[in-house]
């Protein structure tokens, strides 16, 4: 095919891809996240579903309850001890491919809590596909992190969980 066979194409409305693209589109422009606020970043996480800043746009809105409808886990606060077996518990239930979002610092590093009932970190519980720093993140940055995690589902690279198994089959 030329490039002029080509341009006729696209002046026609036929749009050529592949199989693999057309499915990250897909996935990229439907991330439906379980929700798991824990603390005050919770009250920023869904003031992203206001028509301020309108998270719908982007394919998203439909928070779930149910994490078993749900491909991104985003842990906005600080995760106790005691909460950590439940967070993982739910991330398991998730269906694959499924990301993670760690939303404000106590998420990402335990925040001023540095004591021996909060978790440093959620990381040391479920794979962290992006991290959105702040103490709370503005409903703005959190929605730059979906945003940065639709890139990279775009780009097809896997979720960390899938990331870290691989690292995992080098290795040994």
């Amino acid at each position: 095919m030329g490039l002029n066979s080509t341009r006729a194409e696209a002046e026609r409305g036929i749009l050529l891809t592949t199989v693999e693209k057309m499915t990250r589109w897909a996935q990229k422009s439907s991330v439906w996240p379980a929700t798991f606020g824990l603390a005050c970043c919770a009250i920023e996480m869904m003031s992203v579903t206001s028509s301020r800043y309108d998270i719908a746009r982007f394919g998203s809105e439909a928070f779930r309850a149910s994490p078993r409808q749900a491909d991104l886990m985003i842990v906005a606060g600080r995760v106790s001890q005691k909460m950590a077996p439940v967070l993982r518990t739910i991330w398991e239930q998730m269906p694959e491919p499924k990301w993670v979002i760690s939303m404000g610092a106590c998420a990402s590093s335990g925040g001023v809590f540095d004591n021996y009932a909060i978790i440093q970190g959620v990381d040391h519980v479920v794979p962290v596909d992006v991290y959105v720093p702040g103490c709370p993140p503005s409903p703005d940055a959190l929605m730059f992190g979906i945003l940065k995690l639709r890139e990279k589902i775009q780009m097809g690279l896997p979720p960390k969980y899938l990331e870290l198994a691989q690292e995992g089959r080098r290795t040994s």
